[in-house]
């Protein structure tokens, strides 16, 4: 009985430390004006969500985020502000962008306030019978290359060219830039 609670404010303790930790990374991305700096933010983020994931056993989707978007989309981000460099910072945008953030932030509010009103009302607590192969990475990697091949390989084919795309732009800007001559 004993071991059990104990067992109980371990799991209570690593959930408040990672959710503080995601919090505060979150926090820490908008708020860092260097680039660089909230990639890094970024990837903390990133790795207190896996911790969480670990926390409601879905260990699949915590490596998948540690390893797709911690670990590979991240080195994509840090290699683009490495190579469009540190003087090309982002001085603000029109105020459109504000008020658009404003309104998803409000809808996103009203959708969870839905959500926990009909969990409270017992509407969401009549489920289908879930398979036991629901999760799991063999069913995901069966979905992935039947059901949804075409959609997996369109995102692929995206990816690949928003990732030739920033080389090109990136090359047009420092081809566009002065020659700095050094000094002796």
């Amino acid at each position: 009985m004993l071991v059990a609670s104990v067992g109980n404010v371990l799991v209570w303790a690593v959930w408040i430390v990672a959710a503080f930790a995601c919090l505060g990374s979150a926090v820490a991305v908008v708020s860092f004006s260097s680039p660089f700096y909230s990639a890094l933010a970024l990837i903390g983020n990133l790795g207190s969500l896996a911790v969480l994931y670990l926390l409601l056993s879905a260990e699949f989707v915590a490596a998948a985020q540690v390893l797709v978007y911690a670990g590979a989309v991240m080195v994509m981000f840090l290699f683009v502000i490495a190579y469009i460099g540190p003087n090309s910072a982002w001085m603000g945008g029109p105020s459109w962008q504000a008020v658009g953030a404003v309104l998803a932030a409000g809808a996103l509010f009203i959708e969870i306030v839905v959500v926990i009103g009909l969990k409270a009302s017992g509407h969401l607590s009549h489920s289908e019978n879930v398979g036991t192969a629901f999760g799991s990475p063999a069913e995901i990697g069966r979905l992935f290359l039947t059901d949804h091949l075409l959609a997996f390989e369109i995102t692929s084919i995206v990816l690949l060219v928003a990732a030739v795309g920033g080389v090109i732009l990136g090359a047009h800007s420092r081809r566009d830039a002065p020659d700095e001559v050094p000094s002796l």
